[in-house]
């Protein structure tokens, strides 16, 4: 009797051992699915595009942004898979440098005299460890190199410098340098509107 009731002892203590393993892998398992849907996706209202152009020979720099930027909705399960193939659009007309007389000369005698004068029009590729941005403006289509920094936080920034040769606008920049002639002049009285504009862009990869 007491063999059987010691054997008995035995399956009941195997059978609740197996049970709790069990149980113990069918948790682990809905703890790595749940890691592995983790998605990352760029907050649009996070976002921020600025831009430092210059005048004078000096190379005096002037400060702006486009205040409204739209991305596809595009998810990623890592921050360089969310940012790849990510496309946007900037609408001109958000273009904002704390001086509305500015704004409207570089709308109108700047973008106003470009193709397609509504958006400028884009995608952020990333391949072989770099970055690029696929940029539309004035009906050309060209790529601009860019630095890309991701903190620990998800907070992105990426910068690059656009060589507005690159994009056929050097008539749209001589077209700005007219109506702002005067005020592009330096100390040595040569007005000076320069090719190169310095881009900074500014976001931030939520978890979905």
């Amino acid at each position: 009797m007491k063999k059987i009731i010691f054997l008995l002892f035995i399956v009941c203590t195997t059978t609740l051992t197996s049970c709790k393993n069990d149980k113990k892998d069918t948790n682990t398992t809905t703890e790595n699915k749940t890691e592995a849907t983790i998605k990352y996706v760029v907050k649009p209202e996070a976002t921020s595009v600025k831009w430092t152009a210059y005048k004078t020979t000096e190379k005096k720099a002037v400060g702006g942004e486009f205040t409204t930027l739209s991305f596809d909705n595009k998810t990623g399960a890592t921050p360089q898979e969310a940012l790849n193939n990510l496309e946007f659009s900037i609408p001109i007309k958000s273009l904002f440098t704390k001086d509305e007389t500015r704004d409207a000369k570089i709308k109108a005698s700047f973008f106003g005299v470009m193709l397609n004068t509504d958006l400028i029009n884009g995608k952020i590729t990333y391949a072989n460890n770099k970055y690029s941005a696929s940029i539309t403006m004035n009906g050309v289509t060209n790529d601009l190199p860019l630095e890309v920094s991701i903190t620990d936080e998800r907070r992105v920034k990426m910068t690059g410098v656009m060589n507005l040769k690159d994009w056929n606008a050097l008539d749209a920049l001589a077209a700005l340098n007219k109506v702002c002639f005067d005020l592009h002049k330096g100390p040595d009285g040569v007005s000076k509107t320069w090719e190169d504009v310095a881009i900074e862009v500014s976001t931030y990869l939520r978890k979905n």
